[in-house]
C-alpha cells in the first residue's frame, strides 16, 4: 500500500477496455459514494471522433434539452479523510492523438500531487458466471510487484489507452497498477457485469486501503447471476457449455492441480467444442476475436 501512497488515482474508460461495463462502473461508484469536485476535464473537440461516440442529448427536470458532449474528467474527493484517498479520473476512450491525452492527463495528475494509479479495465473471457471473477493485478513497476504481489503482463497485441496512460505516468515518475476482471464473454456484451465491478472494488480496496461503501452492489451481483441462471436453464446448449467452463475453471482452482492435470482438463476442452464457436462465442471470423 506505500508504494501507491495515500493519493491514488483510479482510472477507467467506457469502451474497448469496459466489457461488461465492469471498469467504467467501479470508478464511477466510487465516485458516488463520496463528494467529488470535477478538476479536470480534456477539451472533446481534440480526441474524440463525434461520429463514433456521439454527444447525449437528455432532458432536465423542466424539460429543457441539454447536449452532453464525450468527454474524460478527473475527480478530487472534497473531504480530507485518514488513510488513502481516491480520485477518480473517467470517460470515453479518444479516438485520436493518444499521446497528446495521456500527457495532459498526466500533467493534471501531477498537480493533484497523485501518489500512484491504479487503471481498472474488464475483457472478455472463457469464464463461467457462477464462479468469483477473476481479476489480473499486474504492474510494469517492479516495486510495485514486489511490494504487492502483482504480475509482470506479458500480452502483446492491440493496446488500449489504459496501456498508453499507464506508460507515460510511469514515465513521469508515477507508480501504475492495473486490475482486468474477467467477464463471461456469453453476456459481456449484453448486459452490465456488477459481479465484476465488486470484484474490482475488492481487489482496489485491497491495493490501497480505501474504504468503499458497497451499497447495493452485493444484491446486484446475486441478481445477476440469478438472471443468467433463469435464461441458462430454458437452453441446454448453453447449460452444457457453462458446465464445461466451470470443470475448465475448477481445475485451475484446484490445490492439487498439476501440470499434467491442467493440460487434460484443457484438451478435454478442446475436443467438446473450446475450439468451435460455442454459444455466445465469437466466431473465427468475428471483429471481437481481433
Amino acid at each position: 500500500m506505500d508504494e501507491l501512497g495515500n493519493r491514488v488515482l483510479i482510472v477507467a474508460f467506457d469502451g474497448w477496455n469496459d466489457a461488461g461495463e465492469a471498469a467504467s462502473a467501479a470508478a464511477a461508484h466510487i465516485r458516488e459514494s463520496g463528494a467529488y469536485r470535477e478538476v479536470f476535464s480534456v477539451d472533446p473537440e481534440l480526441y474524440f471522433d463525434y461520429q463514433y461516440t456521439r454527444p447525449q442529448i437528455t432532458l432536465d427536470a423542466d424539460g429543457s434539452r441539454t447536449l452532453s458532449w464525450p468527454d474524460a474528467t478527473l475527480w478530487r474527493p472534497l473531504h480530507p479523510s485518514e488513510g488513502t484517498r481516491l480520485w477518480v479520473l473517467s470517460g470515453v476512450e479518444p479516438a485520436r492523438a493518444w499521446q497528446s491525452f495521456a500527457a495532459e492527463l498526466v500533467d493534471a495528475a501531477l498537480s493533484e500531487d497523485i501518489t500512484g494509479i491504479i487503471a481498472l479495465g474488464s475483457m472478455m473471457s472463457d469464464v463461467p458466471h457462477t464462479r468469483p471473477i477473476s481479476v489480473f493485478a499486474g504492474s510494469e513497476n517492479e516495486r510495485l510487484r514486489s511490494t504487492l504481489g502483482l504480475e509482470k503482463p506479458t500480452y502483446e497485441g492491440p493496446a488500449g489507452i489504459l496501456t498508453v496512460l499507464a506508460a507515460a505516468a510511469e514515465d513521469a515518475g508515477i507508480p501504475t497498477a492495473a486490475l482486468w476482471a474477467s467477464v463471461p464473454h456469453y453476456v459481456a456484451g449484453h448486459t452490465p457485469s456488477p459481479k465484476a465491478t465488486l470484484a474490482l472494488l475488492d481487489r482496489v480496496t485491497a491495493l490501497t486501503g480505501a474504504v468503499v461503501a458497497r451499497g447495493a452492489l452485493p444484491a446486484e451481483a446475486l441478481a445477476w447471476e440469478a438472471s443468467i441462471d433463469a435464461a441458462a436453464s430454458d437452453d441446454e446448449e448453453m447449460t452444457e457449455y457453462i458446465h464445461q467452463l466451470e470443470q475448465t475453471r475448477d481445475t485451475w482452482d484446484s490445490p492439487e492441480a498439476s501440470g499434467d492435470a491442467i493440460a487434460q482438463e484443457f484438451e478435454r476442452y478442446l475436443r467438446h467444442g473450446g475450439s468451435g464457436e460455442g454459444p455466445g462465442r465469437p466466431g473465427r471470423d468475428d471483429p471481437r476475436r481481433s
